[in-house]
């Protein structure tokens, strides 16, 4: 979906905006019934498992730059690239986790999955409303540093979970 929502921010049609929101908003719920069923139907697969959280934060990542170049302003980039970076860092972390044989240690918290609903609420929002839409368009930057907020504090649960992993101090 990423070279469609692409094509459709930059395409001046009339409704442009709410054609990224409604896109974005498709491929989000579409991502948490495809997880959803796969866990529930026991249909997991390992390229399932390794594709879908890429293609996740890929989407989330190129929402968020085409979000940053709008905006042109530092509110709006510092939570994106906390966002994004958070990402980067956890999935690292999951990854050398997981070659630990310590996987289960740095697993969904609540706290990540309401720090998910925040952000894709927000790029939705922020993707439907523009920079001059007044006190519409600063909602879902709100929405978006609290997204950021709730993605630090996650980032930290993570790191205090591995910590003791990442210093040495426990082996598998």
């Amino acid at each position: 979906m990423i070279p469609v929502l692409l094509l459709l921010w930059y395409l001046p049609f009339p409704g442009h905006r709410w054609a990224c929101a409604g896109l974005f908003l498709l491929a989000a719920v579409t991502d948490f019934f495809d997880g959803y069923l796969a866990r529930k139907q026991n249909l997991e697969t390992p390229f399932g498992a390794f594709l879908d959280p890429v293609a996740d934060k890929v989407m989330v990542a190129v929402a968020l730059g085409l979000l940053i170049e709008h905006w042109d302003k530092a509110l709006m980039t510092l939570p994106a690239v906390v966002i994004i970076c958070r990402e980067i860092l956890v999935s690292a972390l999951r990854e050398w986790m997981a070659e630990m044989g310590a996987r289960g240690v740095v697993k969904v918290s609540w706290v990540g999955k309401v720090k998910t609903a925040m952000q894709m609420t927000s790029i939705i929002w922020l993707l439907a409303f523009p920079s001059d839409q007044g006190w519409l368009a600063q909602v879902g930057l709100w929405l978006l540093v609290a997204a950021a907020v709730l993605t630090l504090h996650s980032l930290l649960q993570y790191l205090r979970a591995a910590w003791p992993y990442l210093m040495g101090s426990t082996t598998p």
